[in-house]
């Protein structure tokens, strides 16, 4: 099944359960401060394994709605129940990467989001539409 459509002119979304589902969103720009932390500092026995998430849960529902407001339009969503094998929480335990390199990424929803938006419409992605 097809999760959503373009971003441009109507866009629409399958959500499963929004009420019910979170998820661990991370912003790129984390991610990559992370992993830029780990390279340049290896772990001492070099099999050490990091999870690198905003380590907040946010309701799927919300970031749906904070996606709306940074494009200035609603969705049309497909309400679905929840998939097979789905769970409802995500959640990344990041408390390794706060202990061995003080860091936690720390992007909130609301700007990560706002700053996806902004590069996404000057992308050659948005401009083939």
């Amino acid at each position: 099944r097809r999760r959503h459509t373009r971003l441009q002119g109507d866009w629409s979304s399958d959500v499963c359960s929004s009420d019910l589902m979170r998820r661990d969103f991370t912003y790129i720009d984390d991610i990559v401060e992370g992993l830029v932390r780990i390279i340049e500092n290896p772990a001492k026995d070099n099999c050490k394994i990091y999870n690198i998430g905003n380590h907040k849960s946010e309701q799927l529902g919300d970031f749906i709605a904070t996606l709306e407001k940074h494009l200035g339009k609603t969705a049309k969503k497909e309400l679905l129940p929840m998939q097979p094998g789905d769970v409802s929480q995500t959640y990344a335990e990041v408390s390794d990467l706060i202990e061995d390199y003080g860091y936690a990424p720390n992007t909130s929803i609301d700007e990560g989001l706002k700053r996806f938006v902004q590069w996404y419409l000057k992308s050659e992605v948005a401009k083939k539409g």
